[in-house]
């Protein structure tokens, strides 16, 4: 792409914020608002101590803190009506940060405990919700069923049993998050070859903490076609080069490593790198209240650090419409209103 010498003004910046969004890469419990978790759970009466700062914000600190601060926070989520208005509350602030379509990672392990049953009147409830938001507010959801990785291979087997009994126009991708740092990708090959049998698209957190490597046994042992975050790829120019041919496309999450404290700080992270290397990437903003971030903050951000232009962004999301795990007919409605602005 090409290297822009013109610094940003505040318009320039302010029209990049107000531009239409695609979004591949959001957890659907951290994305709750802190306000609407502490409000059910006043509802309900129970106990968060531990959740949240003085200011009302999640508390946390380091990565495996973050993800046992995301796992007390949905113990308040205990209903398919809860997880409708979580739905409906997730899906107004993403379209109030501009973003016309989303995929968020859902995971029977918090809808039902993996019963597929359950599941089923969860999945109900969110679709229902999505659907309603999109006719009102005009943001399309589709969702990707996701298994835990520190929960083991045997629950990511319930999972993807989940996922591909409902596979469908809504159901339409399976993945894998949660503690990168345990067991290998190879240990759920498995839960991955049930999804892939079932006519669902891949992805799977890979990169983020382990090195390129990860990255690699992601492509070679689930045969996936994205991979969440996959930053540390750019160690490694010779699997840099790979992915670029053969179109694996990273859901970058620039604010959430930088949170997380992966990369120090934005000058620092490799995005950059792996766009100019032609590896497909997007980006999303993964857990935003978690890491005080919006899609609107992750485009002027960039802008901001690396000049990144409109044109820029205009091909991240026409990369992002490319890699999205949905249906044609969805794709072809998606690139209507980005080609409408």
């Amino acid at each position: 792409m090409m290297k822009y010498d013109t610094p940003h003004t505040e318009e320039s910046l302010a029209a990049i914020a107000e531009m239409p969004k695609l979004e591949l890469h959001l957890h659907h419990e951290g994305a709750a608002p802190p306000s609407f978790i502490r409000g059910l759970a006043k509802e309900k009466g129970l106990n968060l101590d531990g959740v949240f700062r003085s200011d009302g914000s999640y508390a946390f600190s380091g990565f495996e803190h973050f993800l046992s601060v995301y796992e007390a926070a949905t113990t308040v989520l205990k209903t398919p009506e809860d997880y409708h208005r979580l739905t409906v509350a997730l899906l107004e602030e993403s379209a109030s940060n501009g973003v016309i379509y989303t995929e968020s990672f859902l995971s029977p392990d918090f809808c039902g405990g993996g019963d597929l049953g359950a599941w089923r009147e969860y999945l109900a409830a969110i679709r229902e919700a999505a659907e309603l938001c999109e006719r009102d507010i005009g943001i399309t959801l589709r969702g990707i069923v996701t298994c835990v990785r520190h929960f083991g291979p045997d629950k990511a087997k319930k999972a993807a049993r989940c996922a591909a009994e409902t596979a469908g126009d809504f159901i339409t991708g399976y993945g894998m998050g949660g503690d990168e740092n345990r067991g290998s990708l190879k240990d759920f090959a498995y839960s991955f070859d049930m999804a892939r049998e079932a006519g669902l698209q891949l992805t799977v957190h890979a990169g983020e903490w382990r090195g390129p490597r990860e990255v690699a046994e992601a492509v070679d042992d689930l045969r996936v076609s994205r991979i969440g975050h996959g930053v540390r790829a750019a160690e490694d120019p010779a699997l840099m080069d790979r992915l670029a041919e053969n179109g694996i496309c990273l859901e970058v999450c620039p604010g959430s490593n930088v949170a997380l404290g992966v990369y120090h700080r934005l000058e620092a992270h490799p995005i950059e790198t792996l766009r100019d290397r032609g590896v497909p990437i997007t980006v999303s903003t993964d857990d935003p209240p978690f890491f005080h971030t919006t899609m609107r903050d992750e485009y002027v951000s960039l802008a901001r650090t690396f000049g990144w232009q409109a044109e820029d962004f205009a091909r991240l999301n026409a990369t992002a419409l490319a890699h999205a795990f949905c249906d044609e007919v969805t794709r072809d409605a998606i690139a209507k209103r980005l080609e409408a602005q």
